[in-house]
């Protein structure tokens, strides 16, 4: 079978959706770090949707770490499938609005001349939690964090993401040229706001004047949402067979997308109202409303799921007391912390319940469980917190804790390694090592990572008590009765 390209995009079948503009008039306005499949899915879709009228507006993606998206999308000249699954069937879409992909190991200049240029507008991220060199308890830099360390020796060959902008940004302000706009798409809290104390703090640490340069950058917030699972095999051989011709990485995903956006962009955007993006002055209660209700239950479902031996999602959301826990975590938890009048969070939940149910994405729990020790803080904690301050219990979100606990632990309910992937996983490992059986220490250990829990919550009595009962009930019954006996418990 052929490959997917420009060349081959005469042949696509009747209903196969194409791009809808001259790809050879189209220029680069954005520049988009960590070139996922999320960002594939999602933001690439929404501006190929309006290139059309505003050819100025293409993307250049860069890879931070591995080049297996330049290697795939080369050959296909940056054109990719974006097929739309749901319990009706699978609809095909080849995107075009990816121009070039970079490597940043391999092509740091090129990058680096690629943010410089002044056509560029925005420059965009999803590198996921971990590629901020954050500390995901604070918010704040970790001037620490290896990559962080490198980049301080050697300003002008960075390899981390914040490193990446500064560098750039320090180019333009050299050159005279206004800087871009830093839009972040990842699932951090007040997004816009974090990317800006990060970048801006390692400005100052390499040159006073460069930070305070560095200050008048636009950091706009945003919320993102779309269901993203990893891509098969299987999807290939299907995706191949509704296109006709072979495509190396295509993307599947759910019918669902939204995407909200602070609007501060000095040097100009694209008219993303147009194609669907909701434009508005503060994003803050969007994102904490995706955040807790969908990521929050996202992590639930994936900890407890995989534990009881439930692969995707949907398989989790066939079990009736897995659907009361994760309905009632967020209407009796979750929705009192949200103060978003005018919003109608009981009719958020039921979409997002449905799109949990979704047969056709077969979103693996032991994806959505990756990296868990930074997406906890944004996920469960702070809402633990909110309810912790009112006197509230919050029994569900603790068992979601519990079920990180006995996750990271990297054995399963059969005895069964788990292949837990975390930054913080060889640690975590020793300490389960240690414990043993015990879950009382269990608790004790994975609480000391400040990193995770802050250095408040580990010397909180309420706190300690709620996730460790739960977690001693999980290596006691199992994590499906113990799930059963927590709905039961909560429904009289």
């Amino acid at each position: 079978m052929t490959r997917l390209s420009a060349a081959t995009l005469a042949n696509a079948p009747a209903g196969v959706r194409l791009p809808d503009y001259d790809r050879s008039a189209i220029t680069p306005g954005i520049v988009h770090l960590g070139i996922g499949a999320f960002h594939r899915a999602h933001m690439a879709v929404y501006v190929d949707d309006l290139l059309k009228d505003h050819p100025s507006w293409g993307i250049v993606g860069a890879s931070l770490r591995r080049p297996d998206t330049k290697d795939a999308l080369e050959p296909q000249d940056g054109l990719y499938t974006v097929a739309v699954r749901d319990a009706s069937g699978t609809k095909a879409r080849v995107i075009g609005s990816i121009l070039k992909v970079l490597d940043a190991n391999s092509q740091r200049e090129e990058l680096l001349a690629a943010m410089a240029d002044p056509a560029i507008r925005i420059v965009s991220l999803t590198v996921t939690e971990k590629g901020y060199c954050h500390d995901p308890a604070t918010g704040e830099l970790d001037a620490s964090h290896p990559d962080i360390v490198h980049d301080l020796a050697n300003p002008t060959a960075p390899r981390s993401a914040p490193g990446i902008i500064v560098e750039a940004l320090a180019r333009r302000r050299a050159a005279g040229l206004a800087p871009f706009a830093v839009l972040s798409c990842d699932n951090l809290p007040s997004n816009g706001a974090t990317v800006q104390r990060i970048v801006t703090r390692l400005a100052h640490l390499r040159d006073a004047e460069l930070g305070a340069w560095v200050e008048q950058v636009a950091f706009p917030g945003t919320m993102v949402d779309r269901i993203v699972p990893a891509t098969t095999d299987e999807d290939r051989a299907e995706i191949a067979g509704l296109i006709g011709a072979e495509d190396a990485w295509p993307i599947v995903t759910e019918p669902f997308t939204q995407w909200v956006i602070e609007d501060h962009f000095p040097q100009g955007r694209p008219p993303f109202e147009s194609v669907g993006a909701q434009l508005v002055d503060d994003v803050e209660p969007f994102e904490r409303m995706k955040l807790r209700m969908l990521n929050g239950s996202h992590s639930t479902l994936a900890y407890l799921g995989y534990l009881a031996g439930y692969e995707h999602v949907s398989d989790a959301m066939g079990d009736d007391d897995f659907v009361a826990l994760i309905h009632g975590l967020m209407t009796h938890e979750v929705m009192p912390t949200l103060d978003m009048p005018g919003t109608d969070l009981g009719g958020y939940r039921d979409r997002l319940l449905e799109r949990f149910r979704n047969p056709a994405l077969k979103h693996r729990t032991w994806q959505i469980a990756m990296d868990g020790s930074q997406k906890l803080p944004q996920r469960l904690l702070g809402t633990i917190r909110d309810r912790m301050a009112a006197e509230q219990p919050f029994e569900r979100l603790a068992l979601g804790v519990a079920g990180w606990m006995r996750y990271v632990m990297g054995i399963d309910e059969a005895g069964e390694i788990i292949d837990v992937r975390d930054p913080l996983a060889m640690r975590m490992l020793a300490i389960a090592a240690d414990a043993g059986d015990d879950a009382e220490d269990l608790y004790i250990g994975l609480a000391d990572l400040t990193e995770v829990f802050g250095t408040d919550l580990a010397d909180n009595q309420s706190f300690g008590e709620a996730v460790a009962t739960h977690l001693d009930t999980l290596f006691e019954i199992g994590v499906v009765a113990t799930v059963a006996e927590v709905v039961e418990e909560n429904a009289a």
